[in-house]
Formats: structure tokens, sequence, C-alpha cells
């Protein structure tokens, strides 16, 4: 019994003070000791201090937590605008600021692709490798120009080319065919400039490579053709790239028609005008242009690679001519060897520790080395000509004479002239 009092004691000792440990004030010392309201004792002058709900403190939590969004953390670009007359401002915006006050999405200043050229809202959005822009009617945007080394480019072709002062063909176009024009030459150039340094390499390399008169070939130009090979590889791929990307909008008609700008935001303006140009076939001729030239880098490109598949194949042959050399000789002097092995056994025979009258005679020893010379050369000479006359190449069969005429004439049994 003294211990079930004991225990019930303690249970109802612990919820009392279970209930008031809920509520406390800010006084350290002041806890409820009645399980009365939950107000502080009056000796202590003390404001309670309740615990709030739980739904209180997560509204609290996400209050606080609101302010910091995924905006305040978006990419800032490096923008260089150009306009019309050539001028230039430097500044940086946040990506969210950026394409709103373009007008667009997102997505559209992602630049997934290494070449591209697209037109969302009134804007073309151009990619062409480094080379990030957004082009409108009025001023064209360089988005992420740090570190990229095309100051000069900026400073000294592209603000004059922009103004109407370089050798563009689009000047008595609306400005976005200049913009448009001046980084698509840009373009074409840089893969003109690789292809220019490249190719005397490659054509020094193969010339070294290919002299018939080297027995071996030098490792180091090899691996300077092999680097080179990569290298014409990389640009035979952005070739690639740039002509499909002009392609694509060669082959719509819709899409060629979005990027004149000037056309769509002012299409009262074009059809009063007195030049009457239409800026649909113009925006055409202009992307046919930098693709026929991109076309002709690739027919260069390909050249070099068929001459480099060629230079392969007449290294591997020389190889195997120098290899088919070599075993030809150890071909002979095996030959040698066995004859004058078959012819020594003569003087193996005199050289055992035999008597014969054969001693006696001193020339006998001329005549016996004598005929082992002899009869060794002959077998020698025999068994080369047998190699010589088996390892003739064989004439080609008469079909190929039909097929390959030479000087005009022909096979009598074709009945032909």
């Amino acid at each position: 019994m003294d211990v079930g009092r004991a225990l019930h004691r303690l249970t109802a000792g612990g919820r009392r003070l279970l209930g008031q440990a809920r509520t406390f004030t800010s006084h350290p010392g002041c806890l409820l000791r009645s399980p009365g309201p939950r107000t502080c004792s009056p000796r202590c002058g003390a404001r309670p201090w309740m615990l709030p709900p739980s739904s209180t403190i997560c509204r609290h939590i996400q209050s606080e937590a609101s302010p910091v969004t995924l905006a305040s953390v978006s990419p800032v670009f490096s923008v260089m605008k150009f306009d019309k007359d050539g001028n230039i401002l430097s500044f940086e915006r946040k990506k969210t600021e950026l394409y709103q006050e373009l007008g667009l999405q997102a997505r559209d200043l992602r630049f997934q692709h290494l070449v591209s050229i697209n037109s969302r809202n009134n804007k073309i959005i151009l990619r062409m490798e480094f080379v990030k822009a957004v082009i409108t009617s009025e001023y064209l945007l360089i988005l992420d120009y740090r570190n990229l080394h095309l100051e000069q480019w900026f400073l000294r072709e592209l603000a004059p080319q922009l103004a109407g002062e370089g050798q563009l063909v689009t000047y008595s176009l609306p400005f976005e065919f200049r913009a448009l024009e001046a980084i698509l030459q840009h373009r074409i150039s840089t893969l003109q400039g690789r292809l220019h340094f490249l190719q005397p390499h490659i054509l020094e390399t193969l010339e070294a490579l290919v002299d018939p008169k080297l027995l071996s070939v030098d490792r180091s130009k090899l691996h300077i053709l092999l680097q080179n090979g990569k290298t014409l590889s990389e640009l035979e791929t952005d070739i690639k790239v740039y002509k499909e990307a002009i392609l694509e909008i060669l082959d719509e008609d819709e899409l060629i028609e979005e990027l004149c700008l000037t056309k769509l935001s002012e299409p009262q303006a074009i059809e009063e005008s007195t030049s009457r140009i239409d800026h649909t076939e113009e925006m055409e001729l202009l992307l046919e242009n930098y693709y026929r030239q991109a076309e002709d880098l690739a027919n260069v490109a390909r050249e070099l690679r068929v001459l480099i598949d060629d230079s392969e194949s007449v290294i591997f042959i020389n190889l195997d001519s120098h290899r088919n050399v070599m075993m030809r000789l150890n071909l002979q002097l095996t030959m040698g060897t066995f004859s004058f092995s078959l012819f020594g056994l003569i003087g193996v025979a005199f050289g055992m520790n035999l008597e014969s009258t054969f001693e006696e005679d001193p020339q006998v020893f001329w005549f016996v080395t004598g005929v082992m010379f002899l009869g060794s050369g002959l077998i020698w000479r025999r068994l080369l000509s047998f190699l010589g006359r088996h390892l003739e190449p064989s004439k080609p069969p008469s079909i190929w004479k039909r097929a390959f005429p030479f000087n005009g004439r022909t096979d009598p049994t074709n009945g032909q002239k």
C-alpha cells in the first residue's frame, strides 16, 4: 500500500508540473504552480509569454523567407548596346529584368544551341558560337561580351558597319539587315581564317610524309598530322552546324518573314516607300549568300580530308613496299645460306680424321674448293630465278582492257567504235 501511494503521488505531481511548465513568464523563477488560469503570480510584474501555435510559427517563417526568390539569384548579363548611329553603351542587367524589358520569355535567352537564329516577339535572337545577340529594329544587344576578346571587332568593325561605314551590302535596308549581316560575316570570316591557317600546315606535313625516298616515317610528323586532322574535324563540324542553322530558315518562308522586323512593325511605311524593295526576298538572298560561302568552305575542308586519307594510303603502301624489300632480301640470303650449306658437306667429308689418297695430292684441295663455290653459286642462282619468276606481278585480265580502252581504241570483239 505504501508503494502504491508513493507511485500515485509521483504521477499526480508529474502531471501538475507538466501543466505548469506550458506557461511561463520572462521572469526566470516564475512558474505557475496552480492548475488554474495560466497567469503569472501577483508577486511577479512580468507579462506572461505564451507559446504560439505551430501554424503561427510556420507563417512567420514563410514571411521571412518570401523575399528570397529565384529572381534575386538570376544570372547577370554584361550587355553592350549598339544603335543605328554606331553609338555604344555598356551596362549590366539581370536576366529577369532584361527579358521583361525586351518582352521575351526566360527560355528565349537560354542560348542552348551553339549556332542558332530565331525570331521571338519581333526580336531576332542570335548565337554564333560565343557571340550571343538580340537584334531589334532599333538597336543591337551583345550579351556576355566580357572574356570574348572581341573588343577590337566591336569597336573597329561592328560599330562602323552598323553606322553605314563598312563594306556591307545591306546599307539600303533596315537596321536588322545590317546587324544580321555583320554577325554572319564575322562568323564566316572566323571559319575562313581557321581554314586558311590549317591548310598550309596540312599540305606541308603530307608532303614530308609521302616522300617515297624515305625508308621510315617520322613519328613527329605523324603526330602533327593527327592533331591537324582533329582540328580539321572540329572545323568541319562548325561549318556543318553553321550551314544547318541557315538552311533551317531558308526552308521555311514564314521564318524568313519573321526576320524582317521593320516589315512587321511598320507595314504601312514599307508599302508607301518608293523603293518597293521586297524585304523577304532580300533576307532570303542574304542568308543564301552566306550559306553558299559556308558550302565553299565545306568543300575545301572535304578536299583536305580526302587528301589526308589518300596520303595515309600512300604512306601505308610505301611502308609495305619497304617491308617487302626487306623480306625479299631476307629470303635471298636464306637461299644463299642453304646453297653454301649444301655444298659445304663436301668440305665436312674431307675434314674428317680419316685417311685417303687425296691428302697426298696438292691440287685436290683447290679442286674441291672450286666445286663447292661453283655448285653453291649455281644453286643460289637457280633459286633466285625461281623466286623472281613466281614473285612477278600477274598481268591484269583482259576484262580490264575492254573496260578501260586506251588511245581511243576499243576491243574489236565488242563491235564498238
